[in-house]
């Protein structure tokens, strides 16, 4: 008998994470155009725009980040709660400032909860799925209800 003569296919095995690990459904979205309002006379943030809505995951990098600090100054990025979003290759790159929602979720204290988009995703040759860089916005304890 022979022995296969090559292995996965970068495509299978993105297939097999998508299923097996992008398990939430989340939603990237950033502001949309401002809206003047008459009444106020002002400029308000106009309804946002959803650039992806489908499997994800969100995961945290194992613990507060650490950056150096200069003349007393923290780095624009440096933040406490940093987390890897990851999407399917066939998502759209994720822009700095977006936000991210999880929207379905086997565990419900991670609906609703909100994160801001620190990096653009990243890539690489061998890409399976995208990392994008995040930070939350909103933590809370107990389920949605």
């Amino acid at each position: 008998m022979s022995a296969p003569t090559e292995g996965l296919t970068l495509g299978a095995v993105s297939a097999i994470v998508e299923k097996k690990i992008l398990t939430n459904k989340i939603r990237i979205y950033r502001p949309g155009e401002p809206v003047f309002n008459p009444d106020t006379g002002q400029y308000e943030p106009g309804p946002p725009i959803t650039i992806y809505e489908g499997p994800g995951a969100i995961f945290p990098t194992g613990g507060p980040s650490v950056v150096l600090h200069l003349a007393g100054q923290a780095y624009v990025d440096d933040t406490p709660s940093r987390y890897r979003l990851l999407t399917p290759l066939s998502a759209p790159v994720a822009s700095r400032e977006d936000t991210v929602t999880v929207v379905q979720a086997d565990d419900e204290s991670a609906i609703g909860r909100t994160w801001r988009v620190i990096d653009i995703g990243e890539t690489s040759t061998l890409s399976i799925v995208r990392t994008t860089w995040v930070d939350q916005n909103t933590q809370k304890t107990g389920a949605v209800t």
